[in-house]
């Protein structure tokens, strides 16, 4: 009798115990720049991720396991990258995610495909929050990677049809950095505005390098000398400021389309020269329409006196937190098959990973900077005292692009 009352004991001691003793911590290296020119961005994306990752923990996203976040700086290089790569799967992380450079993330995909294939029960998954080349999910699409941006494609499909509806746009100048990416836009720009537009006149293309430009005021008189009333371009980090400021700086008049103009110092490097003058795509904005996130917005302002603009990491973290208690395990083969063709709230709506090429399908933000008016315009960026009004929010099916993609999935 003894025996069987100690028995129940044990048994209810461990039922009560055993899902604190199951409870792991995720642990999600994020490559990225750290140090160099894009270090700004890459520090912030940083940020956002461990404020996230707390508000994740807090209430529980993937149950009781953890969500844990750590920067590795790999200097913008696709080597150093790789050798990241093998020092984070070398100290047992199973995720990373990587979205500064799509050349990197192009370098990152092709090593985790090897190490997965040849390392069963041990793969990696790529969680993508910003690596924007068609290519990642067409035609060197993989299982182990998830795209949580929307793709380059998918921007210039939105910013072009906005575009489209403006009659006083006739001459467009192109301008991007030289690596995949920029390649990319390039070429979805002039193909859909011929498409939308064959009227409008691309009266200049230029590629520079990526990172190394310090002055870009020979390119500014380029623009200025072709007489473009607007300019295309998906220049981001330091490489769009320093674009920006040029422009300023010779008064240019023309007005630019950006993808990246939201970003940790372009606010600043416009101030109010960029007002009523930049627009920019994005898959969310501070100002949406019912203010979703302002939370967020406000909290991670007071922590880190920053702003937070990068979503994909609400994204990425709600989505792997939701395949973590679906599947009840957190093997990346497991997680994987549970977020494919999953639905996700997030603060831009309602969002689906879609399974043919796990490029994630979401509304796209249109929106022009100005001067907060404590209305729609309630938060500003960088202290200006400026922010970006919503123009059009526009519906996934809109930018949504058909894929190549040819998914080999395991088993």
């Amino acid at each position: 009798m003894k025996f069987q009352l100690r028995a129940s004991v044990v048994a209810i001691a461990f039922a009560l115990t055993a899902p604190l003793s199951m409870a792991e911590t995720i642990k999600i290296a994020y490559i990225d720049p750290l140090s160099g020119p894009f270090a700004p961005v890459g520090q912030n994306i940083l940020n956002s991720f461990q404020y996230i990752s707390e508000k994740a923990n807090a209430e529980g996203w993937a149950g009781a396991n953890k969500i844990e976040v750590v920067g590795f700086d790999n200097k913008g290089s696709p080597q150093e990258s790789l050798s990241i790569l093998k020092t984070v799967i070398d100290k047992g992380f199973r995720y990373i995610t990587q979205g500064n450079g799509s050349g990197v993330g192009l370098a990152l995909l092709d090593a985790v495909n090897k190490h997965n294939e040849r390392n069963p029960g041990k793969e990696i998954l790529f969680l993508n929050h910003a690596a924007v080349d068609p290519d990642m999910t067409n035609s060197k699409c993989s299982f182990w990677h998830f795209r949580f941006d929307a793709n380059s494609d998918m921007k210039m499909e939105a910013l072009t049809t906005y575009m489209a509806q403006d009659k006083n746009i006739k001459k467009v100048y192109i301008i991007g950095q030289n690596y995949s990416f920029g390649h990319q836009v390039t070429r979805a720009a002039k193909e859909y505005l011929a498409r939308k537009r064959p009227d409008i006149q691309i009266v200049g293309d230029d590629l520079h390098p990526i990172g190394q430009v310090k002055d870009f005021s020979p390119y500014v008189a380029k623009i200025k000398a072709s007489g473009a009333d607007t300019v295309i371009t998906g220049n981001w980090g330091a490489d769009l400021a320093l674009l920006i400021k040029s422009a300023k700086d010779a008064d240019l008049k023309a007005n630019f389309y950006t993808y990246y103009a939201g970003t940790t110092g372009v606010p600043t490097a416009m101030g109010a020269a960029g007002v009523d003058r930049v627009k920019t795509v994005s898959y969310w904005n501070q100002n949406n329409e019912t203010f979703a996130g302002k939370d967020i917005v406000e909290g991670f302002k007071a922590k880190y006196k920053d702003d937070y603009y990068s979503m994909a990491t609400y994204s990425i973290l709600t989505a792997l937190g939701k395949a973590v208690k679906e599947s009840n395990s957190i093997e990346p083969l497991k997680v994987a098959i549970a977020m494919e063709g999953m639905k996700i709230k997030s603060l831009n709506g309602e969002d689906v990973m879609r399974k043919v090429d796990h490029q994630i399908q979401q509304p796209l933000y249109i929106s022009t900077w100005v001067k907060t008016n404590g209305k729609e315009v309630k938060f500003d960026q960088e202290n200006t005292g400026l922010g970006w009004k919503t123009n059009q929010k526009i519906d996934a099916f809109v930018a949504s692009q058909p894929s190549s993609c040819q998914m080999k999935r395991p088993g």
